[in-house]
């Protein structure tokens, strides 16, 4: 299941999308699974993020988040103390979250005018067991992966910080990432990044463990409407 294949996989385009709605997998039906799907529809002043997957991967939403149809991450100073925690919607730890040799996919759909911020992410850059993360440094959203065979991050070529509804999806194969924005491949690379396995929560806005003095926390800032991540339904041979 090589990043080949996904090069002729094309998404329904974001203004193809009813709010709220989740698009299917790039990887073709019968290969993946469904680990997790957050529709982020809960009414105003929700605190719990529902997995619609059935397997129960619900987040806790801090009260700094806006719920109401979408989720709104409002902006703060970048490494500016204190650390906001409340900005954050975390996920417990489990291990499906963790992309293991599988080939791992992450779509979401956003708004930003924004130019910063760390989106989603599971680990931080030197933790135990790999990390991975989507992020929108200078409205460029960035996909990385760091595992036991190395690490590889991906841009897209152009700004997506428009305040327009995006679609991103960041596909993990054994050989390589690849990113597509609104249904259009975008940018790719080849590299192994190999067994991705770590024991922290999966974080929505920024990162858990900071303090915005020796460690930023990345916080993002714009609206949320939806985040997936699919699985391959074995690890690579």
């Amino acid at each position: 299941m090589g990043i080949r294949r996904f090069w002729i996989v094309t998404l329904a385009a974001s203004t193809a999308l009813a709010a709220g709605a989740v698009p299917a997998s790039a990887v073709p039906a019968g290969h993946v699974y469904t680990i997790a799907s957050w529709a982020m529809n809960e009414p105003a002043g929700a605190r719990v993020m529902r997995d619609g997957s059935g397997n129960g991967h619900n987040g806790m939403i801090g009260s700094e988040v806006i719920t109401g149809g979408f989720y709104r991450f409002t902006r703060l100073e970048p490494d500016t103390p204190p650390p906001h925690p409340r900005h954050l919607v975390v996920v417990p730890d489990s291990s499906a979250l963790d992309p293991g040799t599988r080939d791992f996919e992450i779509t979401l759909r956003l708004r930003t005018v924004y130019q910063f911020g760390n989106i989603i992410q599971k680990g931080q850059a030197t933790v135990p067991g790999g990390s991975y993360k989507l992020q929108i440094p200078s409205g460029h959203v960035q996909c990385w992966f760091r595992g036991a065979a190395g690490q590889v991050l991906v841009t897209a070529p152009r700004a997506i910080n428009d305040g327009n509804w995006h679609v991103v999806t960041c596909t993990r194969y054994s050989d390589g990432v690849a990113l597509v924005i609104d249904g259009v491949k975008v940018a790719g690379r080849w590299g192994a990044t190999g067994m991705i396995s770590n024991s922290w929560p999966l974080s929505i806005g920024g990162k858990t463990s900071c303090d915005q003095r020796t460690v930023g926390c990345d916080y993002f800032a714009g609206d949320l409407d939806y985040v997936r991540i699919d699985a391959a339904d074995q690890d690579w041979q």
